[in-house]
């Protein structure tokens, strides 16, 4: 990685910084479209979680990884994620339903009007914050430096333990 952060080194382009910075928000607003769209049909949270991912790489081309401030953080979005997900389908169960059987909630707000949403909503967003946390993870991993200290994981004939190993 070069000093400047970026992952592919080099100077900045300032087109390129433009056309991400006017981009980026509107990717992730097509995102959380795209997860609440499809929350009465499969597949919401899958699409835009991989929409707002690709959103996130476009800044983290164009910026580097110190300034697209994309750096840990993921632990949270993937434990979270699967436990909304999995919460969802132990919801019903505790609900005295099978495993993930569907629920429908409808209600009147005065200002908004009339509010429905179905149990695949609680699940999509689950599985949207699975992928986001999945591509944070990534591109977490893709700009960290090499660890020097880092123990050498390649396998030896007749190493007897970690890191050290029987002369022949």
């Amino acid at each position: 990685m070069s000093a400047a952060g970026r992952p592919f080194g080099g100077e900045r382009s300032v087109i390129l910084d433009e056309v991400v910075r006017l981009v980026f928000h509107t990717v992730l607003v097509l995102a959380v479209y795209l997860l609440f769209a499809g929350h009465n049909q499969p597949g919401g949270g899958f699409i835009g979680g991989l929409v707002a991912g690709a959103a996130l790489v476009l800044r983290y081309v164009a910026a580097g990884q110190r300034d697209a401030d994309i750096r840990g953080g993921h632990e949270v979005l993937l434990g979270v994620g699967l436990l909304v997900a999995g919460g969802t389908g132990v919801a019903a169960l505790l609900a005295g339903d099978q495993l993930f059987e569907s629920w429908t909630f409808s209600e009147e707000i005065p200002v908004i009007g009339t509010v429905k949403f179905t149990a695949a909503l609680p699940f999509d967003i689950g599985v949207f914050l699975v992928i986001v946390g999945l591509v944070v993870a990534v591109l977490d991993s893709l700009g960290r430096e090499a660890d020097p200290d880092a123990v050498d994981l390649v396998e030896l004939d007749g190493v007897d333990e970690v890191g050290r190993g029987s002369a022949r």
